[in-house]
């Protein structure tokens, strides 16, 4: 049973939380370092419309207790203005979600947008349809959101992002009608189109269900029994070598296992040698772009 559902039923028997309808706790920082003459007053009041418009808005039909809301980050950096409405930028947007039993939280989505470009007036409010295109700043602000959410569910039910997912594909394909960079194909192969796409492909589906395996099966369990939790994660390993080879340069797979390789090599330190080194030809084969990061499994 998802950890979330067990709250809420003890918060409702002992009446010692009040419920939040919100999903999104973020954290939202507005930077402009190298642009000149830019209205730091107006960048905090954007900064703070941001930040609401994240957590405030609702973007799923659930009920989430205020410790249930997903911790993200959101580092807007603004590279040039057109001493109007036109702001070029890029964001570093990260989320996790808690592990059980302890203080620590896991990523989940680190990523670096860098065509996050936008207008806007200011003290204007941001508003954001499903149905039509209003700005790129809500679309923008929309589709991490969906992403977000669908990555946490992801990691609590086996394949429960989906929806959010296909709520962030509605929020592409109306975006994509306004010619911005980044939301379709030809737009590069690591852009919010394909990451998208890579969610929503077959072809991921078993990393997909490793990330529920990972978090839910083995990670939660860490904290009451890290020999049984390794053993878990390594069982699920296998099946991520079944992901055709060709893919795993895909933004999906590139994004997640850059995340999380140092993360999983200090889970499998805690295994028995043979476990470990086991674990470490797995990894390699998987994910050989951060070779580097399990290599003290071998050493050890």
């Amino acid at each position: 049973m998802r950890i979330r559902f067990i709250i809420c039923f003890l918060s409702f028997l002992f009446g010692s939380i009040g419920a939040s309808g919100q999903e999104l706790n973020a954290r939202v920082q507005l930077l402009a370092p190298t642009v000149p003459n830019v209205n730091k007053r107006n960048l905090e009041l954007l900064q703070t419309t941001i930040r609401d418009f994240l957590n405030n808005n609702k973007w799923t039909t659930e009920t989430y207790l205020q410790q249930e809301r997903i911790e993200c980050n959101f580092v807007i950096t603004i590279t040039a203005w057109d001493g109007g409405s036109g702001y070029k930028a890029e964001a570093q947007i990260q989320s996790s979600r808690p592990v059980y039993g302890t203080a620590y939280n896991s990523t989940l989505l680190n990523l670096n947008d860098k065509d996050f470009d936008f207008n806007y007036n200011d003290g204007q409010p941001i508003d954001y349809s499903d149905q039509n295109f209003i700005t790129n700043l809500s679309s923008l602000l929309a589709y991490y959101a969906y992403t977000i959410v669908g990555l946490d569910k992801d990691s609590f039910a086996r394949m429960g992002g989906t929806q959010s997912y296909i709520k962030a594909q509605n929020t592409l394909n109306i975006a994509q009608t306004a010619g911005n960079s980044g939301w379709r194909a030809v737009d590069g192969l690591r852009n919010r189109y394909w990451l998208n796409e890579n969610l929503l492909n077959k072809s991921f589906e078993r990393l997909r269900i490793f990330i529920y395996d990972y978090h839910s099966g083995g990670l939660d369990h860490f904290q009451e029994n890290g020999v049984d939790a390794a053993k878990r994660l390594l069982a699920a390993l296998p099946d991520l070598k079944q992901m055709d080879k060709q893919k795993l340069g895909s933004i999906f797979p590139n994004m997640y296992f850059a995340s999380k390789a140092e993360e999983v090599a200090n889970i499998f330190a805690t295994a028995d040698p043979q476990s470990r080194i086991k674990a470490y030809n797995l990894l390699v084969d998987i994910d050989p772009a951060n070779i580097n990061k399990y290599e003290s499994l071998r050493k050890q």
